[in-house]
Formats: structure tokens, sequence, C-alpha cells
């Protein structure tokens, strides 16, 4: 039996999580942050026809959002990131076959429920089921290949008549489906890619779809003609269900001021660091090695810009938060620079292996051990008390230098401190 892919994609998805929680919100225009309230990186539907760009910095929409009374708020990672959670946790109800492919989108495998009745109906059985559940509403898109069911996903957005759920697989309208999308608007079809179909007369996808695979594949490379094939219903991308394993992490961040001493750019990076190496014991990994990168303001005219990384390699592998921040203040010492405006730093752990056996050392260093012992039940206290209920002083406790967040919404699911409060 032929694989029936779907693609399920939240709606404006960090403007509906906003919108869980403040009813208010509804079907009012809203838009959502970045780092340190720069610029728009969520708009929801009302937004959008008001002409609000994504992308665009905060004070060049501004005229907008005063003349329409357009609601703003600061990201709120902790929500949405606990939200997306629920959400992919109701789609493995569905289909145990699932790839999360980012924050707000999943592929599923829906061959063995064709057989079951009218996929168009199981999709709106999901999707019934997760706004009932999360409150989050979602579109889904279904078809034989991945790039098909990412092409029906963006139109049942947009029709009135699939409301939601659009099912491309043996469609007699697959061929008006692609003719109607852009060749642009295809998964896997960049800017530099569009213009170079464009000037071969190639406007949309239906086209890009007829081409001959030898010139696909000469004119963009393999890639081109992978999704060649996927148009014609050849799967070629088959769905991932286990991520591959990271090559590295990183954790970093805008200031919300400029930092110029050398004691607080330690405690950005001491907290990156530590942020950093709690994601690495989470995944099971150790890093044989760091790089701690700072910069200043590329776009100030008082000063140079600057910016500078440095690395070190360890003789063990690590997992330890004592050890990365005994690596990451010393990079530290050599990327300071007195005088300067730092603008942003971050941390980049790499040469990532697994946690076990690489982590046994050769002289059996007990304090190692030990210490190894202490930073996971550190792990357990926070994970159950609260991020930073435990915390190495070396992060400071003002923090002059932290991400704005000024107009942030509460993390009513993740904060006991914060939750929902009925009057």
């Amino acid at each position: 039996m032929a694989a029936i892919f779907a693609l399920c994609d939240c709606n404006n998805f960090y403007v509906s999580c906003e919108r869980v929680f403040n009813a208010r919100l509804v079907n009012r225009p809203v838009v959502v942050l970045s780092n340190n309230d720069g610029c728009v990186v969520a708009r929801s539907n009302e937004a959008k026809a008001l002409g609000i760009k994504m992308g665009v910095p905060l004070f060049q929409a501004q005229h907008i959002i005063d003349a329409h009374d357009v609601q703003v708020l600061s990201s709120n990672y902790a929500l949405y990131s606990d939200m997306s959670h629920r959400v992919m946790s109701v789609l493995q109800d569905f289909t145990p076959e699932i790839e999360l492919y980012s924050i707000d989108e999943a592929f599923l495998n829906l061959e063995h429920n064709v057989a079951s009745g009218s996929l168009s109906d199981f999709g709106r059985k999901i999707r019934q089921t997760i706004y009932q559940w999360t409150g989050i509403p979602i579109s889904i898109g279904m078809a034989e290949t991945k790039t098909l069911a990412k092409l029906a996903n963006n139109l049942a957005k947009k029709s009135e008549k699939a409301k939601g759920v659009l099912d491309l697989s043996c469609s007699p309208y697959q061929d008006h489906a692609l003719e109607c999308t852009p060749v642009g608007n295809l998964w896997g079809i960049g800017r530099q890619y569009a213009k170079l179909l464009n000037s071969h007369g190639i406007t949309n996808a239906k086209q890009f779809r007829d081409v001959d695979i030898r010139w696909a594949r000469k004119t963009l490379t393999v890639v081109g003609a992978r999704i060649v094939e996927e148009l014609r219903g050849n799967s070629c991308l088959p769905l991932e269900s286990f991520p591959p394993a990271k090559k590295s992490l990183t954790c970093s961040r805008s200031f919300g001021h400029s930092v110029e001493t050398l004691s607080d750019l330690r405690e950005a990076v001491a907290t990156f660091t530590v942020r950093v190496a709690e994601r690495l014991r989470k995944n099971k990994l150790v890093a044989g090695a760091i790089t701690v990168f700072v910069a200043t303001n590329r776009f100030a005219k008082d000063a140079p810009y600057y910016a500078d990384s440095a690395t070190i390699e360890m003789a063990y592998p690590t997992d330890t938060t004592p050890e990365l921040l005994e690596r990451s203040m010393k990079c530290i010492e050599k990327l300071y620079r007195a005088g300067c405006k730092f603008k942003s730093a971050g941390v980049l752990l790499n040469a990532l292996a697994p946690a076990s056996p690489m982590t046994i050392r050769m002289n059996n260093d007990k304090q190692w051990v030990k210490s190894r012992s202490l930073i996971r039940a550190v792990d357990r206290i926070n994970a159950r008390m609260g991020r930073d209920t435990i915390k190495f002083g070396i992060v400071g406790v003002e923090q002059r230098w932290k991400t704005k967040f000024e107009k942030r919404s509460a993390r009513s699911t993740t904060n006991w401190n914060e939750i929902l409060a009925i009057a």
C-alpha cells in the first residue's frame, strides 16, 4: 500500500498560543516580537490584512499598530514550547508514525488509515480533536508525497471550501492545485531557484512537475530532480520518525542593553553555558569542544564593529556544567576588549557524542564522577521545582544585560507563579 502523508501545521502558532489564555485577543490584530522586542516574528490574519510584514522591525510598523490598535506581545517561548508538546502528543494518538518537523509542524503517515474511510473526514477529526484539547487551530494537507502534502496544506489554509483540511491524494483536482501554486512557494525552492525557473518560463508548480527530469537534475542538482519526482507522486522523502543525531548545540542571545564590563559579559556567557549544558544532558550527549563568540553592534555609528570567537578542545568529552564553565570563562578572557559595547554573545558545543560509554575516563577521576552525580541531582531539583531553583553563582542575580521581554504574557503552563487565575 502506498504511503499517504499528512502535514499538520498550526495556524499562526505563536498568536494562537496567546489567544488560548487571553480571549480578548480573538478576532483582533496581534503581532508577536522577536528577542529584545525587535522584529515581528508572528502575525494574526487580521494583522496580515493590515499589511504588517513578517520580519519587519517594530518601529517601521508602529504607525499601523497605533492606527489600528494592534496588540503587541513579546515572545513567550516557554509557553510556545509547552503548547507544541501538547499538540504533538495528541497527534501521536492518531498514528505512531510521525515526524516532528518544527515547533508547529508535523508529518504523519496515514497509509493505515486509508481503508478506514474518507481521509478528509479523518483529517477533520484530527483537526477538531486538536482544537478541543489544546485550543490551537491547525490546517492539514494530505497527498502521496511530503512535497504534495505541504502544497495541499498551504491551499487548505487559504480555501474557504476546504475548511482547513485538503486531501490531494489521487485527486482529479491535483493539476489545478499545482497550476495555482507559484513555483517559488514550493517546499525546497528558494528565492534564487525561483528566479532561475522563472527565467526559463516556469512560473507554477504544474509547469515544474512536467519538465524533463534530466534538465531538472542538471539545472537544480539532485534537489530539484527530487522535487519534480515528488510533484509527480513518487515519494523520495521518507518519514523521519527518529530525528538525526545533533552535530552541535548553541545558546546565544542579543543583549537587552549593551555590555561593556568583563563581569557582565562573564555573567551572560556563564548563563548561556549553563543553558546549553542542560540541553546537552537532556539529549544524553557529551561535548568534545566548546566555542564562545561575541559581537558588538554592526550598525553602531560611534564605535568600530568587533566580532570574534574562541574554541577550546577538551581532552575528555564532558557533559558537566562546571567543566564547561571553566572553559567558557577562559574563552571570554581572550575575547573581551575594553571599550567595546557588546551586543550579543553565544556558546556553541560541538564534537558531540553519546554520553555513554564516552564519558568513562581512563584515570577513573573520582572528583569528576562526583561532580557529574551532583549536577544530575541539580537537574532533577530544577526540573521538579522550576528552572534556576538551584543555580551557579557566576550567572549573577540582576543580569542587567538580559534580553528584553517587556510585553511578554504569563507562562501559564510552565510556571506556578504565573498560572492562570480566575477572579
